[in-house]
Protein backbone atom coordinates (compact mmCIF):
# COMPACT_ATOMS: atom_id res chain seq x y z
CA UNK A 1 0.00 0.00 0.00
CA UNK A 2 2.96 2.34 0.75
CA UNK A 3 4.24 2.14 -2.64
CA UNK A 4 1.15 2.40 -4.52
CA UNK A 5 1.43 5.74 -2.43
CA UNK A 6 4.65 6.43 -3.69
CA UNK A 7 3.80 5.54 -6.84
CA UNK A 8 1.17 8.25 -7.26
CA UNK A 9 2.94 10.82 -5.63
CA UNK A 10 5.67 10.47 -7.92
CA UNK A 11 3.31 10.47 -10.83
CA UNK A 12 1.78 13.39 -9.76
CA UNK A 13 4.28 15.78 -9.34
CA UNK A 14 5.49 14.20 -13.01
CA UNK A 15 2.54 15.67 -13.93
CA UNK A 16 2.68 19.17 -12.36
CA UNK A 17 6.27 19.89 -13.29
CA UNK A 18 5.38 18.61 -17.23
CA UNK A 19 2.46 20.65 -17.08
CA UNK A 20 4.24 23.53 -15.44
CA UNK A 21 6.56 23.97 -18.60
CA UNK A 22 4.18 23.78 -21.09
CA UNK A 23 1.90 26.50 -19.89
CA UNK A 24 4.37 29.08 -20.55
CA UNK A 25 3.82 28.27 -24.56
CA UNK A 26 0.35 26.78 -24.53
CA UNK A 27 -1.59 30.14 -24.83
CA UNK A 28 0.02 30.99 -28.24
CA UNK A 29 -0.07 27.31 -29.47
CA UNK A 30 -2.25 24.43 -29.15
CA UNK A 31 -1.56 21.10 -27.09
CA UNK A 32 -1.08 17.93 -28.29
CA UNK A 33 -2.77 16.16 -25.05
CA UNK A 34 -1.95 11.85 -24.79
CA UNK A 35 -3.85 9.78 -22.44
CA UNK A 36 -2.84 6.00 -22.64
CA UNK A 37 -4.75 3.17 -21.36
CA UNK A 38 -3.89 -0.77 -20.90
CA UNK A 39 -5.69 -1.14 -24.16
CA UNK A 40 -5.41 2.27 -26.51
CA UNK A 41 -3.85 5.24 -26.61
CA UNK A 42 -5.67 8.72 -27.07
CA UNK A 43 -4.58 12.02 -28.93
CA UNK A 44 -5.98 15.31 -28.70
CA UNK A 45 -5.27 18.51 -29.86
CA UNK A 46 -6.95 21.10 -27.54
CA UNK A 47 -7.34 25.59 -27.89
CA UNK A 48 -6.50 26.51 -24.33
CA UNK A 49 -7.95 29.64 -24.77
CA UNK A 50 -11.88 28.70 -25.55
CA UNK A 51 -11.06 25.01 -24.21
CA UNK A 52 -12.44 23.05 -27.31
CA UNK A 53 -10.95 19.98 -28.53
CA UNK A 54 -9.63 20.92 -32.17
CA UNK A 55 -8.86 17.24 -33.13
CA UNK A 56 -8.77 13.67 -31.72
CA UNK A 57 -8.22 10.80 -32.82
CA UNK A 58 -7.26 7.04 -30.77
CA UNK A 59 -6.23 3.75 -31.19
CA UNK A 60 -9.84 2.20 -31.16
CA UNK A 61 -10.41 4.17 -34.41
CA UNK A 62 -7.50 1.93 -36.61
CA UNK A 63 -9.26 -1.39 -37.52
CA UNK A 64 -6.06 -3.56 -37.40
CA UNK A 65 -4.08 -5.25 -35.15
CA UNK A 66 -0.94 -5.25 -34.24
CA UNK A 67 1.75 -4.00 -31.39
CA UNK A 68 0.56 -1.48 -29.19
CA UNK A 69 3.43 0.64 -29.99
CA UNK A 70 3.06 0.50 -33.63
CA UNK A 71 -0.53 1.24 -33.27
CA UNK A 72 0.56 4.13 -31.15
CA UNK A 73 3.01 5.67 -34.05
CA UNK A 74 0.20 5.35 -37.03
CA UNK A 75 -2.27 7.01 -33.68
CA UNK A 76 0.24 9.96 -33.98
CA UNK A 77 0.59 9.88 -37.89
CA UNK A 78 -3.17 10.34 -37.91
CA UNK A 79 -3.55 13.40 -35.67
CA UNK A 80 -1.46 14.95 -37.38
CA UNK A 81 -2.85 14.51 -40.87
CA UNK A 82 -5.90 15.70 -39.13
CA UNK A 83 -4.68 18.89 -37.55
CA UNK A 84 -2.38 19.65 -40.76
CA UNK A 85 -6.14 19.45 -42.56
CA UNK A 86 -7.71 21.52 -39.46
CA UNK A 87 -4.67 24.35 -40.41
CA UNK A 88 -2.61 23.26 -37.02
CA UNK A 89 1.07 22.77 -38.11
CA UNK A 90 2.56 23.22 -34.78
CA UNK A 91 1.79 21.58 -30.99
CA UNK A 92 2.76 21.88 -27.31
CA UNK A 93 2.99 17.78 -25.95
CA UNK A 94 1.39 17.81 -22.94
CA UNK A 95 2.02 14.18 -22.09
CA UNK A 96 0.77 14.15 -18.30
CA UNK A 97 2.24 12.13 -15.89
CA UNK A 98 3.41 9.83 -18.23
CA UNK A 99 7.55 9.20 -18.90
CA UNK A 100 8.71 10.26 -22.54
CA UNK A 101 9.00 6.46 -23.79
CA UNK A 102 7.40 3.36 -25.11
CA UNK A 103 3.61 4.11 -26.92
CA UNK A 104 3.98 7.70 -25.63
CA UNK A 105 7.37 8.25 -27.74
CA UNK A 106 6.03 6.57 -30.34
CA UNK A 107 2.40 8.36 -30.77
CA UNK A 108 5.10 11.54 -30.72
CA UNK A 109 7.44 10.43 -33.04
CA UNK A 110 4.29 9.26 -35.40
CA UNK A 111 2.59 13.10 -35.28
CA UNK A 112 6.69 14.25 -36.30
CA UNK A 113 6.90 11.89 -38.93
CA UNK A 114 3.43 13.28 -39.96
CA UNK A 115 4.37 16.71 -40.42
CA UNK A 116 3.31 18.11 -37.14
CA UNK A 117 6.03 20.33 -35.18
CA UNK A 118 5.59 19.30 -31.10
Amino acid sequence: MKEAKLLNKIRNKRARRVRKKISRSVSVKPRLSVFRSNKNIYAQIIDYRNHKTLVSFSSKNLKEKSKKTDLAAKVGESIAKKAIEAKIKIAVVDRGSYLYHGRVKALIEGARKGGLKV
